[in-house]
């Protein structure tokens, strides 16, 4: 009679054999994923009742995808059956897109407020209208196009 059989691969084999429950798992995880996306669609119906909040349903939302792509990663990804390198990989990689995304809010978000008179001027939505009107009445320095003037 041979040990073979408590050698310690073949007892790490049958241990991650029994983390897959087979099919049912992933139709298990496909409704949840189903369930999830109709209360996506939930913010947006006439029966939600914070419309008057659309911060509410922003985050709502943002809860709902993380946890969508939480599951996707965990079970469709198998890395719910990965051993515990991969919380070397993603917990360095989550804080520095954390500190990348903290790091551009205030170019993003004060883009706004330096800005030349030429770039304000040609904006989509200028911030002053009358500066606008100012500036388009002076005429440029250089600029033979015409304003206004269709062919």
């Amino acid at each position: 009679m041979s040990d073979h059989s408590h050698a310690p691969h073949a007892t790490a084999h049958a241990h991650d054999d029994g983390h897959h429950d087979g099919i049912a798992q992933y139709i298990y995880v496909f409704l949840a994923l189903c369930v999830l996306t109709g209360a996506s669609f939930f913010t947006y119906s006439s029966y939600w009742p914070f419309h008057d909040q659309p911060k509410i349903g922003w985050a709502f939302m943002m809860a709902v995808s993380c946890t969508k792509a939480m599951l996707v990663i965990l079970f469709f990804m198998h890395v719910k059956y990965e051993a515990n390198w991969k919380y070397v990989l993603t917990v360095p990689a989550a804080f520095m897109s954390i500190f990348l995304i903290l790091a551009l809010v205030p170019d993003v978000g004060l883009r706004g407020h330096w800005l030349s008179e030429e770039r304000e001027l040609y904006m989509a939505e200028p911030r002053d209208p009358a500066k606008l009107q100012h500036a388009e009445s002076e005429p440029s320095h250089g600029d033979n196009v015409e304003h206004g003037s269709k062919h």
